[in-house]
């Protein structure tokens, strides 16, 4: 997934931990972090929640509704929320990225989902479904029951065939940008899955039921070609819940525009790049939903409010600002030193360890010479960009292209940028002269957003210094995440992100360095094509032992970055958030690294 904070937005991968088809538990490394205190070197928070241990598989109990009352909440009032980019996308389908994946908490539901308590303990637990998931023929078939008085926003009823639905329309040419992690494990790796359903379920075609199966309108039967033991995380990604398979009111591509709500509240007021407003849904029954809540009577969300505003304006609380928070909009430098100092902003901040990496992305089909991407790598300044970012408190510089919270993380620092992390200027001109590439001119591409017009600077002073000659390309923010994945794009640097789904590198190392997957739209930024990792790729997801695969990934992960060479690893991430005075009920969301909003009522 694509990361939240200081970012054009990031591509959400959830971090979690118990992987079960029998009893199969990871254990990952702390992404460390936390601390406490308020200098300016140390974030104000405390201990890191986004650690293995905080993470479980819930039983059916636990996915009972309705969700436990928050302490002091009530009913009515309208929730601000500023964000700085407007959304790409409403269909579940097409979601991937942490502003978009927060949002569709509150009008979509999933099989399963995340359900997390005040200390920041995670939970998977069964949100249509009735539990996590029945495995049998060896973790092959996933069987899923559907909960009874579930309904979509215009009163029909949930079925088995509308979960098919949301499977099934995930195979037509257009659903790009949403994981694809159910139709790859049911119909085939990479982008040939589609060949199974090249038109999806719009010709009335479906597939067979010896690969997914509805025996009954309660009934969900996933029948993949491997083991998976982590289908339970699998199936709570966005669109892997309810499409209404009536016809007409799934219109493909075009859903898009009003998604039909399975959540507490629906789409209301838009206003494209300007705002959306989700209202109250009436049909949806809090006795089926164990993590929701329908406390405000709307949420307004405005787009184009850049970070440094919106931290001021919460700090200050003024009018509708009172009532307002952010999903991802985080304290910046600009603004930090004055959130540390108020003392009244204590109890509405967190600083949190999130599951992403942060990276500069080298386009492969046009920068082919190794030497030079390996003198990008060590001529970047981790230590200045993350300073344009806020330093300590909006993240820890990288050396590896995995984040530290995945199973058998390894601290490996190829480019020595802990040693040097203003860049290793001395290397990289030797490598460009090696090259006999000094001066080589390099399309740097950023959003136009005011932290990135500023690393823009240190950048390019940084690649000068180097022997480069760089060309800078501003792209509006909002349509950022669209040009850097067009296979033909013109760029050869440009920003990217990515946190793990779940904590195996299953969830990083397929989606982003797959030959295969080198598509418009899709996730392979860098556009590496190698045979060889491919075929380690295809070896390695065949390992049903997790923890043993998974010690594979970080390995392969490390060959990739030394040998290839396809990004530079520059920061892992932090989310610093705060909100306004008048709200109560926030939380870290850690899977997506957000604030929650799932629990936010007026006070």
């Amino acid at each position: 997934m694509t990361s939240p904070s200081s970012s054009f937005r990031q591509r959400v991968r959830p971090a979690v931990v118990a992987v079960a088809a029998g009893a199969l538990v990871l254990t990952a490394c702390s992404s460390g972090g936390g601390g406490s205190g308020g200098t300016d070197a140390t974030p104000r928070s405390g201990p890191d929640k986004n650690r293995a241990e905080n993470y479980s598989l819930g039983s059916k109990a636990d996915s009972t509704g309705p969700a436990a009352s928050v302490p002091g909440a009530r009913k009515g009032g309208t929730v601000n929320v500023l964000q700085r980019d407007a959304f790409t996308y409403l269909d579940p389908a097409q979601i991937y990225y942490a502003d978009q994946l927060t949002a569709q908490t509150l009008y979509n539901r999933t099989l399963t989902t995340y359900k997390i308590d005040a200390n920041g303990r995670v939970t998977l637990v069964g949100d249509l479904a009735t539990d996590t998931g029945t495995p049998s023929d060896g973790g092959r078939t996933w069987t899923y029951t559907l909960k009874k008085g579930l309904k979509f926003e215009d009163g029909s009823p949930i079925t088995s065939a509308d979960v098919r639905q949301s499977v099934e329309r995930l195979y037509a040419k257009w659903a790009t940008d949403g994981p694809q992690f159910i139709p790859q494990w049911l119909s085939g790796a990479g982008q040939s899955f589609r060949e199974a359903l090249p038109d999806g379920p719009y010709k009335g075609d479906h597939l067979p039921a010896d690969v997914l199966d509805t025996p009954d309108d309660r009934t969900v039967v996933f029948h993949f070609k491997e083991p998976h033991a982590d289908t339970p995380y699998a199936v709570a990604m966005p669109n892997i819940g309810a499409v209404p398979d009536e016809p007409g009111k799934d219109p493909g591509q075009a859903y898009d525009r009003r998604p039909l709500s399975s959540g507490p509240y629906k789409i209301g007021t838009q206003k494209a790049g300007k705002q959306l407003v989700l209202v109250r849904n009436d049909r949806w029954d809090p006795k089926t939903d164990p993590v929701r809540h329908q406390y405000p009577d709307r949420f307004d969300i405005r787009f184009g409010v850049q970070e440094p505003d919106s931290s001021r304006r919460l700090l200050a609380g003024r009018g509708s600002d009172r009532n307002a928070m952010s999903f991802t909009n985080a304290v910046t430098v600009e603004t930090g030193p004055t959130v540390l100092k108020d003392a009244s902003a204590k109890d509405r901040t967190f600083n949190e360890v999130q599951p992403y990496v942060d990276y500069m992305a080298i386009n492969m089909s046009r920068i082919t010479d190794r030497k030079v991407r390996q003198a990008l790598a060590y001529a970047l300044p981790n230590a200045q960009i993350l300073g344009q970012l806020g330093g300590p408190r909006a993240g820890q510089v990288a050396g590896n292209l995995l984040a530290p919270s995945l199973a058998g993380w390894k601290d490996i620092d190829p480019y020595r940028k802990k040693k040097f992390p203003a860049g290793d200027v001395a290397t990289a001109r030797k490598l460009l002269k090696e090259a006999g590439k000094e001066g080589q001119k390099i399309v740097y591409a950023y959003p136009n957003t005011t932290e990135y017009q500023k690393i823009s600077v240190v950048v390019t002073q940084a690649l000068e210094r180097a022997g480069f000659s760089v060309e800078k390309k501003e792209i509006d923010s909002n349509n950022y995440s669209t040009e850097i994945s067009k296979v033909d794009n013109t760029f050869d640097i440009y920003r990217a992100s990515w946190g793990a789904d779940w904590p195996v590198g299953s969830t990083v190392v397929p989606p982003l360095f797959d030959g295969r997957n080198v598509s418009d739209g899709n996730q392979n930024y860098w556009h590496l094509r190698n045979g060889e990792v491919d075929a380690e790729i295809d070896r390695i997801s065949r390992i049903t032992d997790v923890e043993k695969a998974a010690a594979q990934w970080v390995a392969l992960a490390e060959k990739i970055l030394v040998e290839d060479v396809p990004a530079v690893p520059i920061f892992y991430n932090r989310q610093w958030s705060i909100w306004g005075e008048g709200i109560g009920g926030v939380k870290y969301h850690s899977v997506y690294g957000t604030a929650d909003p799932r629990s936010v009522f007026v006070k």
